[in-house]
This record gives C-alpha cells, sequence and structure tokens, in this order.
C-alpha cells in the first residue's frame, strides 16, 4: 500500500473520530476536539469542513458571552441523519428512528398475540419504511437498519443461530430486511446492544467498565464492556447470563430442577406471585411487595452478581427491565446483599445502578451498529 492510501486511510479514521466524539458526547466547540484528539486547530477545521460539506454535521456560532481567548465554533451532529432500530419480541415489534446522540426521532410499537415469522418481521419493517419515507421522515437520510434480537447472534456474519424465544435458528434476518427496503442491516444480541447504549448514554457513562443485565418476557441476557469495549467473545455469543446455573444458597430456594438463573430469577413468576400482568404494574407492586418469591429471587440475583463482579471487577453493574424493579423495591438492601458477598477489594468503589434508557435503550442500542459502520467510513 502506498503512501498516500495511508495518509487517505489516517484522514478517514480522524474523520471517524470527530464523528464519533460529537454522536456520543454531544455538540462540541473545535477547541474541545482539539484537546480530546490530540490533533492541531488546522487538521481540526479542514476534518469538521469535510464531515458539513457531506452533510454530517454542521457549525454553531460561539457562545457571545465568552470573553476571553479566540471564540471556537462549535460543531454539532446532523439531526436529519437517522439509523432504523428494530427490536423483534414475543409479544411485540419495535421499530425507531434513532438520530445521532441516541435520540429517537420516532417509534412505532406493533403488539402481535402470536410469535412474528422473520419473513414477516422483515415485511413490516419495509411497510413502516415506506410509510416513514413518505411521511414525517420524508426530509430524512436513513443510514441503515440495525436489529436487535433475543438470542445468540453469530459475530462473523450476523447469522441468527438461536433465537429459542421467537423460534427462530440460522436465520439471516439481515439480508431479509435489506431485501425489502433497500437499506443495508445488522444485527446483533439485544442485551449486548442495551449495554453498548446504557454505557454510552445512561446510567454506565463514564464507566469503561461494566457488567449489564436485563430481564424481559424473552427471559434474561446482558453484557459486559470491559476498558471501554464491548465484550463479544469468540463467536460474538458472550453476555448470555440467563443460561447460567444460578446461584443458591440454599436448595429450597430452587424451584426448576437441573434450571438456569432465567428459569429462578423470573417475570412470569412475579407477575404470579403479585397478581400482576405488565411491568408497569409489576414495579408499583414490587415497592410495596413482602411476597416470598420477590426474597427468593432477589437472593439469588444478588448472589449471581456477586459471583460476576468478583470474577470480572466492573466499576458498576446495571441493570435494567423487571430486574432493575426487583432491586427497586429495597436498592441500599440489596446493594449491600451484592457487595457482602463480594471480595473486599473490588466491592469498594463498585455501584450498582438501574438502566436510565427505558424504552429507548434497545432502539438505541441497534442503532448503534449502522452508526459503527457510519464512523468507520463516514465519506465512503
Amino acid at each position: 500500500m502506498g503512501s498516500g492510501a495511508n495518509v487517505e486511510g489516517v484522514r478517514r479514521a480522524n474523520l471517524g473520530e470527530i464523528l464519533r466524539l460529537v454522536h456520543h458526547r454531544g455538540p462540541l466547540s473545535r477547541a474541545a476536539l482539539t484537546q480530546e484528539t490530540g490533533l492541531n486547530r488546522s487538521t481540526i477545521g479542514g476534518l469538521v469542513t469535510t464531515l458539513a460539506e457531506n452533510g454530517l454535521v454542521s457549525e454553531e456560532n460561539p457562545d457571545p458571552t465568552r470573553r476571553v481567548g479566540r471564540p471556537s465554533p462549535t460543531v454539532v451532529a446532523t439531526e436529519g441523519i437517522l439509523a432504523v432500530a428494530v427490536n423483534p419480541e414475543v409479544d411485540a415489534l419495535e421499530i425507531g428512528a434513532v438520530g445521532f446522540g441516541g435520540v429517537v426521532r420516532a417509534r412505532t410499537r406493533q403488539e402481535t398475540d402470536l410469535v412474528l415469522a422473520p419473513e414477516e418481521v422483515a415485511a413490516r419493517v419495509a411497510a413502516v419504511v415506506d410509510e416513514w419515507r413518505s411521511g414525517e421522515l420524508r426530509d430524512a437520510r436513513l443510514l441503515g437498519v440495525g436489529v436487535a434480537v433475543p438470542g445468540l447472534v453469530r459475530a462473523s456474519d450476523g447469522i441468527v443461530r438461536n433465537a429459542p424465544h421467537l423460534g427462530w435458528r440460522d436465520v439471516d434476518i439481515a439480508s431479509l430486511i435489506s431485501e425489502r427496503t433497500g437499506l443495508s442491516a445488522a444485527v446483533g444480541n439485544d442485551a449486548s446492544l442495551g449495554a453498548v447504549a446504557e454505557w454510552l448514554f445512561g446510567a454506565a457513562q463514564n464507566h469503561d467498565d461494566v457488567i449489564y443485565l436485563n430481564g424481559g418476557p424473552s427471559g434474561i441476557g446482558g453484557g459486559v464492556i470491559l476498558g471501554g469495549r464491548s465484550l463479544a467473545g469468540a463467536g460474538g455469543y458472550a453476555g448470555e447470563w440467563g443460561q447460567n446455573r444460578p446461584s443458591l444458597d440454599d436448595e429450597a430456594d430452587r424451584r426448576v430442577p437441573g434450571g438456569v438463573l432465567e428459569d429462578e430469577v423470573n417475570r412470569a413468576r412475579l407477575f404470579d406471585a403479585l397478581g400482576v400482568r405488565d411491568d408497569e404494574a409489576l414495579a408499583a407492586a414490587l415497592r410495596s411487595a413482602t411476597a416470598d418469591e420477590v426474597a427468593r429471587q432477589r437472593r439469588i440475583l444478588a448472589a449471581t452478581l456477586a459471583n460476576a463482579a468478583n470474577a470480572l471487577d466492573p466499576s458498576t453493574v446495571v441493570l435494567g427491565g423487571f430486574l432493575a424493579a426487583l432491586r427497586g423495591a429495597d436498592p441500599t438492601g440489596f446493594d449491600d446483599a451484592v457487595r457482602a458477598q463480594m471480595l473486599e477489594a473490588p466491592a469498594e468503589g463498585m455501584t450498582v445502578a438501574a438502566a436510565a434508557l427505558g424504552a429507548d435503550r434497545l432502539l438505541t442500542g441497534a442503532a448503534e451498529l449502522v452508526f459503527e459502520q457510519l464512523m468507520a467510513d463516514p465519506i465512503g
């Protein structure tokens, strides 16, 4: 490879880094970009101009009240650049349009009585995209589609190897969606993408070592951020917390012989114990619940998190879905129970938190699959 190609490769990498900073951190002045990247002011100026010419950013006038030093224009990501995000679940299909900064600009949730086949998911996504293109998003630039699937996704080619709750095996959902929409598509595990979303924009911001667990209608999944990188594993299957054997101090706490964590810490069991049928009612009921089932699940979850934290030494553990509601019944008591079962040193500075992004979490995470492709080569 010649020196010209090397120079162009470095330039594209720098363009991607500028765009990444504005996407993840929000509007930044040229001076802040200079400080963050270590590049000189003239280089930053040229890179920002290129991104602006390609419609990816714009510049705003600096704060007129700033009176010290030379004013530095603020670089702002373009609002009309959007990723389509898709999350098929056992009871619904959610589709969103997500902009820079993880902001959900449009969304639709289609409740379903039956689990949707992959072909039906692709058809429904295409119908929504067509509606947006001719309606509220007709002036937007749709970059591609990111799909968050509750199952094992092979990192090398995006094939859904097994999504047991959806009944999908060896499904190329990305190709199906791409064929129907005309947009490029990428797929990832829903909980791993949720971890990325919370790390970039939610409860795990400013943490580079994170354990994330989410509980929902398809069970328990999660993700790990170590050293500021999402941990995928050899095949892309890391984070399947729900398939681990549960941590049980007392065998009397077991409800499913030979079962895994998501059999014991289980949303449906909580619904039955508390007489509720949706997540909002569950969260409210847990705040005053005294049922033995609630205490049992909290014990198992706390022990599981302690084991994981001892092994990975995170600075924070983030819980989403019904797991956050379980903790919310008594956050201080739950957090103390986790630390009490850990080694003293890793427990000292570790925090536990509820996920912050709510219903936006999986859409935001799925959109990152698309934005990562853009930032790898912003000007194509």
